[in-house]
This record gives structure tokens, C-alpha cells and sequence, in this order.
């Protein structure tokens, strides 16, 4: 199954609330993942996918093997639908 991560800096409420935005859009999609939330330190030593995260943040992940995908509002939910749909389908 596919592994998104949803960071932020310090894996608490922002990335939460990518999280289940990001579960709402990929339901949408008809797309199964194991979604999960952490912060930008924690996410450099996981494996997974995908990483959706800020701009800001996303520079610091440039050596992980994920794809990573930028997001700048994440609380948008067409924002995150278009960015996961180019990305993922």
C-alpha cells in the first residue's frame, strides 16, 4: 500500500489537519494510502512514498527518496486535490 507522509515542523496540529485533509482528497479519488503525520526530523529517517508538506519545509526533505509534493494551504482542499491528482493518478 502507499505511504503518505504529512509534515510540518513539529509533527503536531498543522500536519494533523494536512492529514485528514488529505484523507478526505484521496477518498475522493478512490485512492487507498496509509496516511500518517510527523514532523520534518522524524520524516527524514522514514521510507515512505510520498511526503506533503510547505514549501519552507519541503527544501529541508530534498535528499529523502520520497516524492515530495508542496502544498501551501493546507487547509484547501481543491489545493490539495489538484496537487495529489497531478502527482498520483
Amino acid at each position: 500500500m502507499m505511504k503518505i507522509l504529512c509534515v510540518c515542523g513539529l509533527g503536531q496540529g498543522t500536519s494533523l489537519i494536512l492529514r485528514m485533509n488529505v484523507e478526505t482528497v484521496l477518498r475522493d479519488l478512490g485512492i487507498t494510502a496509509d496516511v500518517e503525520n510527523t514532523d520534518v526530523s522524524s520524516a527524514s529517517s522514514m521510507a515512505p512514498d510520498y511526503i506533503i508538506t510547505s514549501n519552507e519545509l519541503a527544501q529541508t526533505l530534498a535528499g529523502t527518496t520520497a516524492k515530495v509534493i508542496v502544498v501551501n494551504n493546507y487547509f484547501d482542499l481543491g489545493e490539495i486535490k489538484a496537487s495529489l491528482r497531478s502527482q498520483l493518478t
